[in-house]
């Protein structure tokens, strides 16, 4: 059992690392098991596809990330007067929690999450509805709480530019900070891009 366990790890390990550098699409399971040291069998034996290899890995930091979500979400509701900003700052004590998963683990997620928008990757939004709908949609409730001013089409068009605008922060944050730190001359970590867009897509979203 050890044995087995120690090869999923491997297999995992590996495909979070080629996943968050190169995306879903451009790394293949040869790649995967070359990095990992392994087999073609052996990934099959333990996740049976690539899409489910996917899923896993994103389930390592999810059933981390939505319960901890949830937690502060439970908090906002108390507040009598539910501002935008806020319930996006909500979300920075979950991405930390995930240095217990990775000690890079918020950049290693916000990037996977980043290239499972740019590249549709439909069953994992799926997936990730299945296990974690409950959550996606106490936000999506406070949100509109928030924000009543808004319809549900001009919620859905903000919302996915507000997916986009993250992506972009994400998938190019490295490149953002080298800029950033060249043109300012002080060190830029991945959270300081967080800071820089939450108040960003707030106002996009609040905007009458």
């Amino acid at each position: 059992m050890a044995a087995r366990i120690s090869t999923q790890k491997k297999i995992l390990n590996a495909a979070e690392m080629l996943f968050s550098r190169d995306g879903f699409e451009q790394t293949s399971l040869r790649q995967i098991t070359q990095e990992a040291g392994v087999n073609l069998a052996s990934v099959n034996y333990h996740f049976g596809s690539k899409k489910a290899l996917i899923q896993a890995v994103m389930a390592r930091y999810l059933v981390v990330f939505m319960p901890v979500l949830e937690e502060q979400l439970q908090l906002a509701e108390q507040q009598s007067e539910l501002k935008t900003e806020e319930l996006f700052k909500r979300f920075k004590i979950p991405l930390a929690k995930l240095t217990e998963v990775n000690k890079q683990g918020p950049d290693i997620f916000l990037r996977l999450l980043g290239f499972a928008y740019s590249e549709i990757q439909g069953h994992l939004r799926k997936y990730t509805q299945q296990e974690f709908g409950s959550v996606l949609q106490h936000l999506l409730a406070l949100l509109k709480r928030a924000n009543p001013h808004l319809d549900e089409q001009q919620m859905f068009w903000r919302l996915h530019f507000i997916l986009g605008a993250a992506v972009f922060a994400q998938v190019s944050g490295q490149a953002l900070i080298e800029i950033a730190q060249s043109e300012f001359n002080e060190k830029v970590e991945a959270q300081d891009v967080i800071d820089q867009l939450i108040p960003f897509v707030s106002g996009g979203l609040e905007e009458a």
